[in-house]
């Protein structure tokens, strides 16, 4: 399959995009500047784009099997504002109809995911203050995915609490909207696992319209 990766000079990202390749999928990095992405696999396209622009999502797209939405909810480490991720989803929808690329997979955030019945993480008591703002950004960007018309097949993949670099151990658990905790209660996953998770779901569906979540 021919992937579009928005965001790919993200740490998700990259792992995502390596994981594809060594499926044997073909990729197209979409970033803002391709200059400080670089490529080193004759399977994968850098091209720069604007993942809140749809003209410019229809153009870098145009011809993919999927759309992969990576984006970060964060500031750029060059002081570049952080994406607007409602924003973005419209953008990416209406960019994918036009396109014709009938599937969209969004890099989710863990905020949303309910720790009680109608509770969400990012208003549980002790929620960080400090990212709370980018778990709202991308729970309004879920919002924007469950509103959409079914013209495009989209899946909202939600990591565990805590997502960093770790090890590809090849395994994990999925859910729907509740978060995933071990036996000790601790919520995790690391990039490699996720990006696998995430392959497995364009590879084969499990979620269409729908959010999903992955965890150890």
């Amino acid at each position: 399959m021919k992937l579009a990766i928005f965001g790919a000079g993200g740490h998700v990202a990259q792992r995502i995009a390596r994981e594809a390749l060594n499926r044997g999928h073909e990729v197209v990095g979409v970033v803002r500047s391709a200059a400080s992405v670089r490529s080193d696999n004759e399977r994968l396209t850098i091209v720069e784009g604007d993942a809140t622009d749809a003209s410019s999502v229809a153009k870098t797209a145009k011809g993919a099997d999927v759309i992969i939405n990576a984006l970060s909810p964060r500031p750029s480490p060059s002081g570049r504002a952080a994406t607007s991720l409602p924003a973005a989803a419209r953008a990416l929808l209406e960019g994918a109809r036009r396109a014709g690329v009938p599937r969209l997979i969004a890099v989710g955030g863990a905020g949303s995911l309910e720790v009680a019945p109608g509770v969400r993480l990012v208003d549980s008591p002790g929620f960080p203050e400090e990212y709370k703002s980018e778990s709202l950004n991308s729970a309004e960007s879920l919002a924007v995915y469950r509103a959409s018309p079914g013209d495009v097949d989209w899946t909202y993949i939600s990591p565990a609490a805590e997502l960093s670099p770790g090890t590809r151990t090849g395994r994990y658990r999925t859910g729907d909207d509740a978060l995933l905790v071990d036996d000790k209660g601790k919520s995790f996953i690391s990039y490699e696992d996720y990006a696998k998770a995430l392959i497995d779901e364009v590879e084969r569906p499990t979620h269409p319209r729908a959010r999903m979540t992955v965890a150890y």
